[in-house]
Formats: C-alpha cells, sequence, structure tokens
C-alpha cells in the first residue's frame, strides 16, 4: 500500500504528452510494487509461478539448452498471487504444442480471468468464490476436457503491470485467457491466437446524468479518463482525431484506478466498452447518477486467447465456444439437455451430444463433451442470463449477440456439428 500511494500523485492526472523519463521512473517504480491486483488483499487461493528468464539475461556458461515454458504443475502453499513478471516478454517463436495433454497431466485448467468485473469476471474474497460471464467459459473448457467444471484454477490477470494478461499468456502462466479482451490484427501477429467471439461489444462513455451530455460530440474540450495502452485508449485518440474534436484524456495504468477517479470528479467522463461500463457503473457511489451512452465509437470483438502453434488446443477452446452457441441454435439447454439427450431423433442435436459421431475422439476429448458443458454450464444463453440478464442488476440487452438462426439481429453462429 505504501508504494502505492506514494505513486498516485504521477498517475492521477497524466495527459496525453508525458515527458519519456517521467514514464520510465513510473515503470520503475511500479516494477517495486506488490504483485496484488489493486486493492486486494492477500487472498486464501493462489499460484506462485516462477518466470521464465528475460532475453539477455546473463547465466553461468555454458548454459544447459532451456527447456520449452510449461505451466505449474501444483499449487503451493497459498500466497498472494505472482503472475507474469516479464510484462515485456517477446512472441513465442515456436509451437508449444502438446498442451491439452499437459492440462490433462496436471488435473486442471489454469484460467486468466478479470478479479474486478462483475458479471464477467469477479472473485468474491469473502467466499473465495469466482463467478462471471467469462468465468462460466473456463468452466466450461474445464467440463469439456475432465467432465467437470470445477477443475478449474483462476488467476485475475490485469492491463498492465506484473499481472499483464498477454505475457501471462505467451509465458506460459495460464492455458487461455478469457478477460474481456478484444481481438486485433496487432494482437493476432503478436504471438498470440483468438478463439471465436463469445461477446460482441463495442466502446462508448459513461458521463454523469446532472452533466446532460448525449452524444460523444458533446465531450469537446472535456476530461475523459482511459485506461492507458488499452484498445480503448487507441480508439478514443483514432476517433476523435478523425472528426477534430478535441478533449484531455486523463491517463491511468490500471483500471482499479480509472473508475474511482472518475467517481470522485477528475473526470468528465469514462470510456471503455460497453459491458464494462454497465458493470462499473454498479460499484460508483451512487449509480443512479451516471449513464451510459447509447453511442458507440468502435466494435469490439471479445473471446478467448491462448498460445498460437497449438492447433489441437485452438481446436479445443474454439469448439467449446461453439458448443454452447450451437446448443442454443437447436434449443437445447441445461434445463432440457437430459430430456434431449434421451429422446431426440434430431441428428443434428445426437451429434452435438456425441450420440452419434465420433467428433469429440477428433478432439482429442470424449465424444459428448459438448453434453458435459451443456449440464453442467450450459448454453450460450443459459450463461447470459445467469450473468448479464434480465434477473442480474447489469440487465444488459443482448444486442448482437443473439444466435443468428432465432432472428432478432443476432450475429452469433456456429459451424455445424457435421
Amino acid at each position: 500500500m505504501g508504494c502505492r500511494f506514494a505513486l498516485w500523485p504521477s498517475l492521477r492526472s497524466r495527459r496525453l504528452v508525458v515527458r519519456p523519463l517521467t514514464l520510465l521512473a513510473a515503470a520503475m517504480l511500479l516494477g517495486a510494487c506488490t504483485d496484488l491486483l489493486p486493492g486486494e488483499q492477500p487472498s486464501p487461493v493462489v499460484v506462485i509461478v516462477t518466470a521464465t528468464p528475460a532475453p539477455g539475461q546473463p547465466t553461468t556458461p555454458p548454459p544447459p539448452p532451456a527447456p520449452p515454458p510449461v505451466a505449474p504443475t501444483e499449487a503451493p502453499t497459498p500466497t498472494p498471487a505472482l503472475v507474469a513478471s516479464d510484462t515485456t516478454a517477446t512472441p513465442a517463436t515456436e509451437a508449444r504444442s502438446g498442451l491439452l495433454q499437459r492440462v490433462r497431466e496436471r488435473g486442471r485448467l489454469i484460467c486468466g480471468a478479470n478479479a474486478d468485473l462483475p458479471g464477467f469476471g469477479f472473485y468474491d474474497r469473502v467466499r473465495d468464490e469466482w463467478s462471471g460471464f467469462d468465468v462460466d467459459f473456463c468452466r466450461a473448457i474445464a467440463a469439456a476436457i475432465f467432465n467437470n467444471p470445477d477443475a478449474v484454477e483462476f488467476i485475475g490477470l490485469t492491463t498492465s503491470g506484473r499481472n499483464e494478461r498477454f505475457a501471462a499468456v505467451r509465458n506460459g502462466t495460464v492455458d487461455v485467457l478469457i478477460r474481456n479482451t478484444t481481438w486485433t490484427l496487432g494482437r493476432d501477429i503478436a504471438g498470440l491466437a483468438f478463439g471465436p467471439t463469445t461477446f460482441h461489444d463495442g466502446q462508448t462513455f459513461m458521463v454523469r446524468a446532472s452533466a446532460r451530455i448525449t452524444t460523444s460530440a458533446d465531450l469537446a474540450g472535456k476530461r475523459i479518463c482511459v485506461a492507458q495502452g488499452t484498445t480503448s485508449e487507441q480508439n478514443l485518440t483514432d476517433d476523435f482525431a478523425a472528426r477534430g474534436i478535441d478533449f484531455e484524456a486523463v491517463l491511468f495504468d490500471d483500471e482499479g484506478q480509472l473508475y474511482p477517479a472518475y467517481d470522485r470528479g477528475e473526470c468528465d467522463a469514462v470510456t471503455s466498452d460497453s459491458s464494462q461500463l454497465a458493470s462499473k457503473r454498479q460499484t460508483l457511489s451512487a449509480p443512479a447518477d451516471h449513464v451510459v451512452l447509447g453511442e458507440r465509437i468502435s466494435r469490439e470483438p471479445l473471446g478467448p486467447v491462448f498460445i498460437e502453434n497449438d492447433e489441437q488446443w485452438r481446436d479445443v477452446v474454439s469448439w467449446v465456444v461453439f458448443a454452447t452457441i450451437y446448443a442454443e441454435e437447436l434449443r437445447v439447454n441445461q434445463e432440457n439437455v437430459e430430456q434431449q439427450r434421451a429422446r431426440s431423433d434430431d441428428p443434428r442435436v445426437r451429434r452435438l451430444l456425441g450420440l452419434e459421431g465420433d467428433f469429440g475422439q477428433g478432439l482429442g476429448l470424449s465424444n459428448d463433451f459438448a453434453y458435459a458443458i451443456i449440464r453442467e454450464v450450459g448454453n450460450y444463453g443459459d450463461i447470459y442470463d445467469r450473468n448479464l440478464g434480465p434477473r442480474t442488476p447489469f440487465a444488459l440487452d443482448r444486442g448482437p449477440n443473439k444466435v443468428w438462426n432465432l432472428g432478432q439481429g443476432g450475429v452469433l453462429a456456429s459451424p455445424p456439428f457435421r
């Protein structure tokens, strides 16, 4: 906590142009900070991970050949989570194949998630429970591999610092990252691979209702809080530059600092994906005093991220996601899956549930892997409604996140199981 308070004056109001030496000094100070997530107290379920040496680090000659990085095999005595100590890790240049086998041998999936975004990824430190839309997709992968949605260990990742999400994927700390992450070209060619989009989103703004701001054009000359180094910062800069809108960016190194600063009045608006804003609105001191604009300045396809060059692992993650979507297309859900499995004569349903064909075996899974997913976690609609639907505090309209064949403007679709 001492380190955090010492750094705060330099983090709270950096503008678009900052002296390079200031950034370097801030980065060095941040490197010395605690590895806990912002505001986190030591939690009881955690993992210590040994990072691979940084490129060029001196070793005692002659060094032995470095083994390929592997994920931890056993969790040691619980301590605060230490995730990715090398946030500048370079993209992997060699295939790390066989991840499915290593996950099986370990006996659990290690999934990187957001620990502080209710509705999508949230760690309840009192109950020692993880919940959320993204978290459920981690559980769906575990159900497919182990027939057990609880055979998963979650690691909270952030957008910067030692817990930085992409470094954790590249160095093998996590098997998969499912944390409101946008699929972009730049990321796709930087040692990362992406699975199917699980949530179609777009960037917008949250403002105070009393400000009477209705469109992004009304933000001309205003102070806008944004997380540094994210797609949100780039989208904001690109869109406002294209439209000739002047503004003042108030940059923060972590989303954990972003919303408290906005709530304190340090900026006139805060920008991020609409889903994140809807979630974070509930954490403000007076949620009803704030509104999320309906306008979108970008398109944000969010979904799973994993290391590239392991085609079997790509197929496993991808077809787990597709199974949840295809099940909703066929109207097979958590409530009726047992009945469908016992009585359905629809060949599409029978292939999905593993009653016909050897598709699961071709993936390295059991043929009824999709049945296990639906039984234990649900189809896409089950997952959405449980975490974000009308009976939750967020009540997010599904918008484009409906399956295409049921109409109503949905764009979700799965390749057929055949």
